[in-house]
């Protein structure tokens, strides 16, 4: 059911974004925000819309399930950028907006009047967030699609079942990850205009987001001139923290320290490896790793998964099985963490997947489901087209100064009032 809480009631309550953004960091960066109370305007193409409204399968009633993932709690607003009334609708939104996402080439927006630069000129206040595959420099020119990235990134280079066979991640980690930088940049710069009255641009790109995400990893080659390899479900810096075959399925062992090592060492009946050096440490395991992996595998595929679990969970040992889908939100449905929510009324419910943030005050809100496309077009425009005419009417907003810049005043600057002249919520 769709969370019908008031948005004042919300922390990111009077908060209007426009956004520009498509296909995954971008509209996920949009919709946190957008579960946290701020007002999403999606501005799409008309007839096409996000490209990510065709990817599949799989489809829900015939809509995309990739592009439903990132999408609730938004407006749909369906507007040509190369028609005259379209681009002045969409620059009055810009005129009143918080916030400016977009994840277009470098330079794209800038034909149409609204880089960075552009909004400024419309709105000093504006917090403007440009999402890229390789900034905005040199690699301003490079196609930003997640598989690339992971691979001329190094995420490949680290991931696969041995030397000489990259894998890609199952899902666009880049992407996401770096959807989440966007939107912590987001509520900085607000936070920074909050106590300085400025706004600011933003940057965040897909390689650099992953070099940082790649944490130990990184800085192995940062600190020490490590490269690292590919060591399949390994860690390069703990042992043993792999998956192992049981008698009925894998499972994995995540052992993170010697106490740990021998609780395991204990329960499966190899007491002896506490004392032998070659496994006596950390550092010591993770150098004869081969060799203690090939003891511990002949002794734990002797019972089964669920054998081992009853035995070794008890004792403090991180142990679980690989679970698909299905199991992982069975797991968090049995622990209480509702991972699930459903939105939509008449029919038209979806089933998505929950925000994580668990706020005690505040919790994330799910107001709507995710819009069809343009479908709240025809009452943004005429709030919109309301907007530019009392501006018109009054002097102010939209008008050029004498330098070619956009006059606007300051208190124009608001997110979209949930009155009777506004638009109203989706029911």
């Amino acid at each position: 059911m769709d969370d019908d809480r008031s948005r004042s009631q919300l922390p990111l309550s009077g908060i209007l974004i426009a956004d520009f953004g498509r296909v995954l960091a971008a509209p996920y960066a949009t919709m946190l925000l957008a579960d946290l109370g701020a007002e999403v305007i999606k501005i799409e193409r008309p007839g096409a819309g996000d490209d990510t409204r065709a990817w599949g399968p799989p489809f829900a009633d015939g809509e995309s399930t990739y592009f439903l993932s990132v999408n609730r709690n938004k407006r749909s607003f369906a507007a040509d950028l190369e028609d005259p009334a379209d681009l002045a609708a969409v620059r009055e939104l810009v005129r009143r907006a918080d916030v400016f996402v977009e994840n277009f080439r470098p330079g794209t927006l800038s034909r149409r009047g609204l880089d960075y630069d552009a909004a400024r000129a419309l709105n000093p206040a504006i917090v403007y967030c440009s999402v890229t595959g390789f900034g905005s420099g040199a690699g301003a020119s490079l196609p930003g699609y997640d598989l690339l990235v992971q691979a001329v990134g190094g995420l490949m280079s680290v991931t696969g079942p041995g030397p000489g066979r990259p894998v890609k991640t199952g899902v666009a980690l880049v992407d996401v990850l770096t959807g989440l930088h966007a939107a912590i940049g987001i509520l900085a710069a607000l936070r920074h205009r909050e106590a300085t009255g400025e706004g600011q641009r933003i940057e965040v790109n897909l390689l650099s987001t992953l070099l940082s995400s790649m944490v130990n990893q990184s800085a192995g080659f940062t600190g020490a001139g490590v490269v690292p390899g590919i060591l399949g479900n390994r860690h390069p810096s703990i042992a043993p923290y792999e998956v192992f075959d049981a008698a009925d399925r894998p499972f994995v062992l995540a052992v993170g320290n010697d106490r740990q090592f021998a609780a395991l060492c204990d329960v499966v009946g190899l007491p002896g490896l506490v004392d032998d050096p070659r496994y006596a440490t950390n550092p010591a395991r993770v150098a004869h790793v081969e060799q203690l992996a090939e003891q511990l595998g002949a002794r734990l595929r002797t019972r089964s998964a669920a054998d081992w679990f009853e035995r070794l969970t008890p004792k403090g040992v991180p142990c679980g099985p690989v679970n698909d889908l299905a199991g992982a939100f069975a797991l968090a449905e049995d622990l209480g963490l509702a991972p699930r929510v459903e939105l939509g009324r008449d029919g038209e419910q979806v089933a998505l997947v929950a925000n994580p943030i668990a706020l005690s005050a505040t919790p994330p809100a799910y107001r709507s489901r995710p819009p069809r496309l343009g479908e709240h077009t025809a009452e943004l425009r005429a709030w919109l087209g309301a907007e530019l005419k009392t501006a018109a009417d009054a002097g102010t907003g939209c008008e050029h100064a004498a330098d070619g810049a956009v006059a606007v005043e300051p208190s124009a600057v608001a997110a979209i009032d949930p009155s009777a002249d506004a638009p109203k919520e989706r029911t």
